[in-house]
């Protein structure tokens, strides 16, 4: 699920409003002084972005005339729209020019930001059933006319909302996805995500009927959501060919993820290199998706385990990220390679399925003979590649019990113009917070960074592997040479917490959630186990009113 690029200024207003926590609803309160902000349990006081306004009733449109979307002669590029040139290319693209491309995302450090991006599924109060396109739709239009965005319709189907540098839009499964705006603190970070919640949680329509909330509902094999979205078709159909488990990745996973920028092509490759060793930490601390058809799965994490099976040739571990010569261009020539999904051209997704983007440039593929690629056709390439998939997102293959509703976070590590940090479950607000934090301190701060590439510069591939797989299912209680994961987990995550001090936003207090989990050494998907096995009498059903926002 792809962001925009980590570039442009931060926002940060002054509009002030009240809250408190209310059954297990949060309303959010909004205060203007970043240095002030404290997160409490109960009534808080939060940072409101203010955004530039544009008329309502403003609609964007998908257009070939333009680099992904138009409103009037303004370009804009969402989230999850492929982008399409105005023109075909000149002259043919090469391998320079696809490493130019990563290269360009190189910025100094003061314009460095925090890119955060996550999805939920909303299902009806009484009947746990997951929100029809239709309910989504009334949800979109009223959260456009009452806090001013502008819609991004396909078609007649309103797919998405645009305002400043911030996108909703839709997921196949019905996914209800915030990709925030680049900003430069934590503080602002989880201000926008209480915004969010916010916004969604005063749309009179949701309020009557259903509830938006971070959970993995049961219609895997829907078509409620392709809408007329024809990638996902292409996806849908292609999936089962080259694994087992695709198919639930689309239709039930709910990501949480960050991106954050790099200086330089050596500062990209010690943060991919620190984030690919740490993803079974990433995947033990945030473990929460225990459930499957309304029982225990044997897993702490199953959405982590899903991704062993759902495209090894786009998914996994790259040990060649640990090798000396890694860079853009080794990173390009992995893509290159990698099948492709689709070719966006004239309002249309062409399926190019099992053909390489290699084959692309030398003019070979049969949805397009002779044709060659613009440089918008690698990037929506680069979108449909998930290495090192450490996935936590929600799991359930029950028709009705979903095992947890809040948002499974995950974690891979991506290469754009940016890195994509994907991959740990998610969990109650605190959590969407502690995401960002924990990466932020560890990738943003030169001497935590450096820590951590000392820490696993012995790892082996084996043992790399070997966490990948036996992670999901142990989580922090996983043995690792002399001890436990979790004795490395505390050593990072105290690693984090001392990068965020040093950057002196005061945003340590937002590990807090993640350093209590590595304290007690129990995750949260063990918490919910524990429920399901006393105080829910082994229902699940429960989890809904738990853990609603």
């Amino acid at each position: 699920m792809a962001l925009l690029s980590q570039v442009g200024p931060s926002y940060c207003g002054q509009t002030e409003t009240t809250c408190c926590k209310t059954g297990h609803s949060l309303v959010f309160s909004m205060a203007s002084d970043i240095e002030t902000f404290k997160m409490k349990e109960t009534c808080s006081s939060f940072p409101l972005l203010s955004f530039s306004s544009t008329k309502k009733g403003q609609i964007l449109r998908m257009d070939n005339t333009g680099l992904g979307l138009r409103r009037i002669n303004q370009l804009v590029v969402a989230a999850s729209p492929p982008t399409e040139d105005a023109v075909i290319a000149a002259e043919p693209l090469t391998k320079e020019d696809l490493v130019a491309y990563l290269a360009s995302g190189c910025k100094p450090m003061e314009k460095w930001r925090i890119g955060t991006g996550h999805e939920k599924f909303g299902f009806e109060f009484g009947s746990l059933l997951p929100m029809k396109y239709e309910q989504i739709a009334n949800l979109l239009n009223g959260i456009a006319e009452r806090f001013d965005w502008e819609k991004i319709m396909e078609g007649d189907n309103i797919i998405g909302l645009k305002q400043g540098k911030q996108i909703i839009s839709l997921e196949p499964g019905g996914q209800f996805e915030l990709s925030g705006a680049p900003l430069e603190t934590l503080h602002q970070t989880c201000a926008e995500v209480n915004s969010h919640l916010y916004q969604v949680s005063l749309n009179d329509a949701l309020m009557c009927s259903i509830i938006l909330d971070f959970r993995y509902f049961s219609h895997l094999y829907s078509d409620m959501l392709f809408l007329a979205r024809g990638r996902y078709n292409i996806i849908r159909n292609y999936m089962p060919k080259v694994g087992s488990l695709g198919l639930h990745t689309m239709f039930r996973t709910c990501t949480v993820q960050v991106n954050l920028d790099f200086i330089s092509e050596a500062d990209m490759t010690r943060k991919f290199r620190a984030g690919l060793a740490l993803q079974p930490i990433a995947t033990a601390l945030f473990a929460n998706s225990p459930f499957t058809e309304g029982r225990p799965n044997g897993y702490l994490s199953m959405r982590s385990k899903i991704w062993t099976d759902t495209d090894n040739n786009r998914a996994g571990m790259l040990p060649f990220v640990f090798d000396d010569s890694f860079g853009f261009e080794q990173y390009v020539d992995y893509a290159l390679d990698v099948p492709m999904y689709f070719v966006y051209r004239k309002k249309k997704y062409m399926d190019c399925t099992g053909m390489s983007f290699r084959d692309f440039m030398a003019g070979k593929l049969p949805c397009l003979p002779g044709e060659l690629p613009t440089l918008n056709d690698w990037e929506n390439h680069l979108t449909t590649i998930y290495p090192e998939v450490y996935c936590m997102d929600s799991w359930s293959s029950g028709l009705i019990h979903l095992h947890i509703c809040k948002p499974y976070i995950f974690f891979q590590v991506r290469l754009k113009r940016y890195l994509e940090m994907r991959g740990a479950d998610g969990g109650p607000l605190r959590r969407l917070c502690a995401l960002p934090a924990f990466w932020v301190g560890l990738l943003y701060d030169e001497v935590s960074l450096q820590n951590v590439l000392d820490m696993t510069a012995d790892w082996t591939k084996e043992e790399r592997e070997m966490l990948r797989n036996k992670v999901p299912k142990t989580g922090l209680k996983t043995a690792f040479r002399d001890g436990l994961l979790r004795h490395v987990a505390q050593d990072v995550v105290k690693l984090a917490k001392d990068g965020l001090e040093r950057r002196g936003f005061k945003e340590s207090g937002f590990l807090n959630e993640v350093a209590e989990v590595v304290r007690t050494g129990v995750t949260p998907a063990e918490k919910l186990l524990e429920l399901y096995h006393g105080k829910w009498c082994q229902s699940v059903d429960p989890v809904f009113e738990e853990l609603l926002y």
